[in-house]
């Protein structure tokens, strides 16, 4: 660690303390019939049951607070609330930052996603959504569909996770979708030769959800990734 950084890092206080009262937060939000809206006790009164000061309290329900299973509430105070799994990811998950593993584990993960969500696909898509895949398809340049394009990517495969009906998918794949970019330019992974199987295009991919099923999306999803998948297999 660079000294000029390590001079700006401060020794933190009672961080022992502040993380016992935040795991006993946590058992005691699981093992009680507790549900959104419900009232947390008071700082002052969480801290004589602990037996620790406010500020060690405090502390804790801040950390609680940024993974969303807390919020303030005027005139109320802590209270529960639906956790977001998404926005601790959302803050990490830059590429700059992340290591070569993780950045390869997470290039796979985009793999694993699309070839397994055919089912969903073919459940819940509607008229209306196949039309939109045809008009992003439709003004897709030539021949990028057998390489990376990040921006057209983000519109497919997109409406793709769109049409699942997931929205924590959705949102998921708006975190992948920019590493998987960084990963494909970065020269991480060594490029392919030419595969000996035949390409599968969005357009055919869309062909297949028109009037195909979902054995045969998976299979033409994982044609049309399949250089990727050669890249880490």
């Amino acid at each position: 660690m660079p000294p000029s950084l390590r001079d700006r890092i401060k020794p933190l206080a009672n961080l022992s303390r502040v993380d016992e009262v935040e795991l006993a937060l946590l058992k005691l939000l699981a093992s009680n019939d507790l549900k959104p809206g419900d009232p947390l006790p008071k700082e002052v009164e969480l801290a004589e049951a602990f037996g620790v000061s406010r500020t060690v309290v405090r502390e804790a329900l801040t950390r609680l607070r940024a993974i969303g299973l807390v919020e303030s509430v005027k005139r109320k105070g802590s209270v529960i609330t639906h956790p977001d799994v998404l926005t601790p990811l959302e803050r990490m998950l830059h590429p700059q930052i992340l290591d070569e593993d993780t950045l390869r584990d997470i290039f796979e993960i985009r793999l694993v996603l699309e070839v397994g969500m055919a089912d969903f696909l073919f459940a819940r898509m509607t008229p209306a959504q196949l039309e939109e895949l045809e008009n992003i398809v439709a003004e897709e340049k030539e021949g990028s569909s057998a390489v990376f394009d990040q921006e057209f990517e983000v519109r497919f495969h997109g409406k793709l996770y769109e049409i699942s009906g997931n929205r924590t998918l959705q949102r998921f794949q708006s975190l992948l979708l920019p590493v998987f970019g960084y990963v494909h330019r970065s020269g991480m992974l060594e490029q392919p030769g030419p595969a000996d199987a035949p390409f599968v295009t969005h357009h055919e991919l869309v062909e297949i959800l028109r009037s195909g099923s979902p054995e045969r999306f998976r299979e033409g999803m994982r044609i049309h990734l399949e250089n990727h998948f050669r890249r880490v297999l």
